[in-house]
C-alpha cells in the first residue's frame, strides 16, 4: 500500500534511514515533512533534535578536601549533520550515555582547583570554567550544549559547622569593637566636660576676684526665681511665712515654711 511507502518527520525531528541494501544507516538526514522509502529494505529512524534540559548531579572533592554536592543544568541537543553517526555509535539514547559521564568528569577537574570559599566567592568563573570545558566535551559526541549553569551548591556538614563558628567569631569581634569604640567616645566625653567645667570654674574665679561676692548674689537671685516659679506652679504647696519669736524675747524672725497639702 501507498502509507507502507511513506513516512512523516514533525517538527523538531529529524529522521535517518537504516538500509539493509547498502550496508546499514544512510549518511544523510531526513528534515522534516513526508518521504519515501522501500517497505522491508529500509526503516527510518525518529530522533528529536529540539533543546532539552538536562541535570547532572556530583559529589565531588575541592582543593582543600571538603566534599561539596554540586547540580549542572544543561540544556543541548544533537548536531543534525551528525545525527546518522550519532546513532550508529550510541543509539537513540545518547543523552544518557554521553552527559552523564563527561558532566561528571569536567565538575570533578573544575571544582578541584578551587577551595571551598572559592567555589562561593568565584562562583561566576567556576561556571564559566565548567560551560567552557563541557561544551569542548560534548564536541566530541556531536552535542551541542546551549547553556550550562549551577543550579545547587551544598557542602558537607563540618564545614558548615566550621562556616557558622567563624561568622559568629566575626560577629563577636565587631561587637567587642564597637564597644571598644563606645568606651572612646564616652572617654572623650569626659574629658570635654571635665575641660567645661574647669574652664567655667576659672572664669567665675576670675569674675569673683573683679566683682567680690556680686556675682554670688547674681547667682542666688537667678536660683530663687527658678524655686519660686516651679513653686508657684505647684497646686498642693502653701507658704507660711515665719513670724517673731517673741517668746524668747529676741527681735529675731523664724523662716516661712513651705507645706504640701494633699487633697
Amino acid at each position: 500500500t501507498v502509507n507502507s511507502c511513506i513516512y512523516n518527520v514533525d517538527g523538531g525531528e529529524r529522521a535517518v534511514m537504516f538500509d539493509t541494501l547498502r550496508g546499514g544507516i544512510l549518511p544523510d538526514v531526513r528534515n522534516e515533512g513526508t518521504h519515501f522509502m522501500i517497505p522491508v529494505v529500509q526503516k527510518p529512524i525518529i530522533i528529536d533534535v529540539r533543546t532539552k534540559p538536562r541535570e547532572i548531579p556530583s559529589v565531588t572533592g575541592t582543593k582543600d578536601l571538603q566534599m561539596v554536592n554540586i547540580k549542572l543544568r544543561v540544556l543541548w541537543r544533537p548536531v543534525i549533520e551528525k545525527l546518522p553517526q550519532l546513532y550508529r555509535e550510541l543509539g537513540t539514547d545518547f543523552d544518557e550515555r554521553v552527559l552523564p559521564s563527561i558532566g561528571n568528569e569536567v565538575l570533578k577537574s573544575v571544582v578541584a582547583q578551587y577551595n571551598a570559599e572559592e567555589l562561593l566567592s568565584k562562583r561566576a568563573e567556576v561556571s564559566n570554567r565548567i560551560k567552557t570545558e563541557l561544551i569542548k566535551r560534548g564536541a566530541h559526541f556531536h552535542l551541542t550544549l546551549d547553556d550550562v549553569a549551577i543550579t545547587h551548591l551544598t557542602f558537607g556538614r563540618e564545614f558548615m559547622r566550621a562556616i557558622e563558628s567563624k561568622q559568629v567569631a566575626f560577629q563577636e569581634a565587631e561587637r567587642q569593637q564597637y564597644v571598644v569604640q563606645r568606651a572612646e567616645q564616652e572617654r572623650i566625653a569626659s574629658v570635654t566636660r571635665a575641660e567645661g567645667e574647669a574652664e567655667a570654674a576659672t572664669i567665675i574665679t576670675k569674675a569673683m576676684e573683679k566683682t567680690g561676692n556680686a556675682i554670688i548674689e547674681v547667682r542666688r537671685i537667678d536660683a530663687a526665681k527658678e524655686i519660686a516659679q516651679k513653686l508657684a506652679r505647684g497646686r498642693n504647696i502653701t507658704y507660711l511665712p515665719g513670724g517673731s519669736s517673741g517668746a524668747n524675747g529676741g527681735d529675731g524672725s523664724s523662716p516661712g515654711l513651705l507645706l504640701s497639702v494633699d487633697k
